[in-house]
């Protein structure tokens, strides 16, 4: 079998030489700018060649991330990146946006790209369709079993990435939107300010619920090498130079000789992480969740004593010079962090001389022991000439809009139960979409009365994660409904249009992110009668769309997380995050969506949106118990341009970073 390549993550010059040392067969990076680690230092455009060209002497790859979603008036500065990379010849782009591979395919075709986690691809239909459209490799979904990578990889002929090693998150990678929601900060932007680390409480027990271990498949190499995987991937770009090392060097021995299992578990001991979990990929979730702390480093010990110039704790670890710490402060998010400099260490108990002050029973970890030192330095490079003329932007651009819009205003009503059905009345809408899991979707009578009455009206939509057990079973139902008269179809991925019967009539939910108008050129493109604009978009950048044949939700209950990991907190039951906000989690079709307790409305701006040229909107009623009288308000606000108290404005009245 052939040896997969160990990829490793640089998100500055010293983890660069890390992984380089380590064992690397590539690494991957980011420029200052539309990476999903903005907050890693990452690095300049005369930087990026002289890596390029260190990386290449010790035959390793570089592939340049460039997977955050992109805003309207973005294109400008993106073809002028696309244009860089053209020049310098990475060995791949990693992309998130629609938008971004659209560009690539259409003006920058020698781009070798790769489809990022964030694009979702969870089963062999999201596989078969990048193959078919030309990327050379997939990154699956964090979320997978081994059994089911196997099935995508026997099913499809794309390079796949798995990862190994790192940091997860809680929600699926590029459908939480928690940290939008809170601060307008985009996880999707490269902005995430990690929600899922916080504690929240049910009014009856305070817990991390979300803030998962980090991901350790050490003891899986072996069998994702007989499968077939292509290239192992570890995550930290935020992480230091010491973690990538260690952790390259381990898995670098494992995959070298299978015998080196004992060796490298070893290795992996002194990074200092999160505990770690082999969550999906292992199959075990029972102990995934950090429910006490989600803190990185090695648990020592809480202090049991303060002064001005100390704190005591006991810990069974021999402590040295120049190891750093992390001290978690109690009930608190906020922690510190210090090198060890004076210290007394008497059998188990440790006293730290500081002039900080800590608190009793703060949690002390160890961040760091005996690091390697890298080099911060790079040899200089030459300059070059990169960038498209303004005209030529201009007709870049202008080749993505899509003119006019719906001769009429339509409205469009999304229900998740057959509950609701008998509680709206159909005449007072145009379109109905029907969000059933699969347990209602059995149960659902395509053939009654009234679904026959108003087939015309009525949409199905596709679930945000179809697992590759559940293929064959949305295959039958689509084509079941299709033979109803039920041919209109709501997607959550583009892939999901492999499902459907011959002239099926589909839709993109707000899951297939269009931010600017390539991403809407390129689901036109792909057969797609309409999509939907993002939840989390701002109204400057809705206004920049040239295509406004897209539905706008102005009513809704944004999706926070969307997770396949079940936690603590019971279907429904409310909790709190430290403002008091109040939240709620349910569970349909497996997956587990959190959601806060109040709605989000643009009905509001309704007539406004209308006068800008948008005629497409959407009132979701998912996670709403069935109410006559909620109905007739919502669509009286509709017609009125009324907003619904209480609620919010998410993103629209402040900018999506």
């Amino acid at each position: 079998m052939n040896k997969p390549e160990l990829l490793l993550p640089a998100g500055n010059i010293e983890t660069f030489y890390a992984a380089l040392e380590g064992g690397a067969n590539a690494v991957y990076l980011g420029l200052k700018h539309f990476n999903a680690r903005e907050r890693a230092l990452n690095f300049t455009n005369f930087q990026i060649p002289v890596l390029i060209k260190i990386a290449h002497k010790k035959n390793c790859k570089v592939y340049i991330t460039l997977n955050t979603v992109i805003k309207n008036n973005e294109l400008n500065e993106l073809i002028d990146v696309l244009d860089y990379l053209r020049t310098v010849k990475p060995d791949g782009v990693i992309i998130q946006d629609w938008g971004v591979f659209n560009l690539i395919k259409k003006y920058f075709p020698e781009l070798p790209v790769h489809a990022s986690t964030q694009m979702a691809n969870h089963n062999s239909l999201g596989a078969i369709f990048s193959y078919k459209h030309k990327f050379e490799r997939i990154i699956l979904a964090r979320e997978l079993s081994l059994k089911e990578i196997e099935t995508i990889i026997k099913k499809t002929k794309i390079e796949t990435e798995v990862f190994i090693h790192g940091a997860l998150c809680y929600s699926f990678s590029g459908m939480c939107n928690f940290s939008s929601y809170l601060g307008g900060h985009g996880a999707n932007r490269g902005l995430c300010s990690q929600v899922c680390r916080r504690a929240f409480n049910t009014g009856n027990d305070t817990q991390y619920f979300f803030s998962l271990k980090d991901n350790q498949q050490i003891e899986n190499i072996e069998n994702l090498i007989r499968i077939g995987v292509r290239s192992l991937k570890v995550e930290g770009r935020l992480k230091s130079s010491d973690y990538v090392y260690k952790v390259a060097q381990a898995y670098r021995k494992l995959i070298d000789d299978k015998n080196n299992l004992q060796t490298a578990q070893e290795l992996l001991k002194t990074e200092t992480g999160r505990a770690k979990t082999p969550y999906f990929l292992g199959n075990n979730l029972k102990d995934a969740i950090t429910y006490d702390s989600p803190n990185t480093g090695i648990f020592l010990g809480k202090i049991r004593a303060v002064s001005k110039n100390y704190f005591e704790f006991e810990t069974d670890f021999i402590l040295e010079h120049s190891f750093k710490l992390r001290v978690k402060l109690p009930d608190k998010d906020e922690q510190i962090n210090l090198k060890v400099q004076k210290f007394q260490q008497n059998g188990t108990l440790v006293r730290i001389f500081t002039d900080t002050k800590f608190i009793i029973n703060s949690r002390v970890y160890l961040s760091s022991q005996n690091e390697k030192n890298f080099s911060s330095k790079l040899p200089e490079g030459n300059k070059f000439k990169f960038g498209v003329s303004f005209e030529k932007k201009k007709q870049i651009i202008n080749s993505f809009s899509q003119k006019g819009t719906p001769q009429s205003n339509l409205l469009y009503l999304r229900i998740d139960s057959v509950e609701w059905i008998k509680n709206i009345k159909i005449n007072s809408i145009d379109y109905l979409i029907l969000s059933f899991d699969e347990k209602n979707l059995n149960h659902f009578n395509p053939v009654s009365d009234f679904i026959q009455t108003n087939k015309q009206k009525i949409w199905i939509e596709f679930p945000h994660f179809i697992s590759e057990s559940k293929i064959e079973f949305y295959k039958k139902t689509s084509l079941k409904l299709s033979d109803a008269g039920l041919n209109k179809f709501f997607l959550s991925h583009i892939s999901q249009k492999l499902l459907l019967p011959k002239y099926s009539v589909f839709a993109g939910n707000e899951n297939m992110y269009v931010y600017n108008d390539a991403a809407a050129d390129f689901f036109f493109t792909q057969g797609a009668e309409s999509f939907c604009y993002p939840t989390e978009i701002d109204s400057d950048n809705l206004e920049l769309f040239q295509n406004k044949n897209g539905i706008i939700p102005v009513y809704f209950y944004p999706r926070l997380f969307i997770s396949r990991m079940p936690v603590k907190i019971k279907q429904e039951e409310a909790f709190f995050d430290s403002e008091n906000k109040r939240y709620k989690k349910i569970v349909k079709g497996g997956i587990s969506y959190t959601f806060p307790d109040t709605p989000v409305s643009f009905l509001q701006y309704v007539n406004k949106l209308k006068q800008t040229g948008f005629a497409k909107f959407l009132i979701d009623l998912s996670f709403e118990k069935p109410s006559k009288n909620r109905f007739n308000t919502l669509i009286k606000k509709y017609k009125e341009s009324q907003q619904v108290q209480p609620s919010t404005n998410f993103n629209y009245k402040r900018t999506l970073k």
